[in-house]
């Protein structure tokens, strides 16, 4: 099947993320890196947004831990101080077309990335890559959302991960409206190549860990139904 119209709209929130590499300090709080968020979607063209009226949704620190939604969410003015992890997720969109994005950020001795350099950090971050590698092993359009939860939440036990989300969804189509989503959830038995494509964003923490990890993009089927990120 042909590659999906989000691909543009995905892009600006990936430039985007990867811009606040540099934005996030020690002064920063949920607050100022929502703001600059939305303010460099708007600059790339894309003031809206799907989700509710919340184009970035940042938590940091014991708030990473969190699983809420949109419509609720409220950003803190904590500061991100020397020590600290952010999950900062964007769902920008252009009319009826819609990007998701989420990536984790580890500030360490005041210095933010995108990898960490030290033993707090990288369990966390290393899970979430091998989730991401192990689903494109894992799915065909043909697997069903039941079927790709099923094997998600394994696999996140089996690695010595906590899924935090209060449903234990692992993703969702990504549609034209809000309420068209189908979730990656127990008992959703559509498959996944009935989609034009969908988010893999596994939210976990490490068996007694302090932090909670995220990491999403968007996936799609190729001709040869050969998974692909947008």
């Amino acid at each position: 099947m042909p590659a999906p119209r989000n691909r543009p709209v995905q892009a600006a929130a990936k430039s985007v993320l990867a811009q606040l590499v540099d934005h996030i300090i020690p002064g920063s709080t949920e607050a100022s890196i929502a703001k600059f968020a939305a303010d460099r979607l708007a600059h790339a063209g894309y003031p809206q947004t799907w989700y509710y009226d919340c184009p970035a949704f940042v938590l940091l620190g014991s708030r990473s831990l969190l699983s809420v939604s949109g419509r609720d969410y409220q950003p803190s003015e904590e500061k991100v101080g020397l020590y600290n992890l952010i999950t900062v997720d964007l769902s920008p969109r252009s009319g009826d077309i819609w990007g998701d994005c989420a990536r984790s950020f580890y500030v360490e001795d005041g210095v933010c990335r995108t990898m960490p350099v030290g033993e707090e950090f990288t369990g966390g971050y290393a899970v979430q890559q091998r989730l991401h590698v192990h689903m494109l092993q894992f799915v065909r359009p043909e697997t069903t959302f039941n079927d790709l939860y099923e094997w998600a939440n394994e696999a996140v036990l089996d690695i010595g991960c906590e899924n935090l989300d209060f449903l234990g969804n692992v993703g969702h189509s990504i549609c034209e409206r809000r309420e068209q989503r189908l979730y990656i959830e127990s008992g959703n038995h559509r498959q996944l190549g009935e989609v034009s494509c969908f988010t893999f964003e596994p939210h976990v923490r490490l068996h007694g860990g302090q932090w909670g990890y995220k990491h999403e993009n968007i996936y799609y089927f190729d001709e040869d139904g050969a998974p692909c990120e947008l």
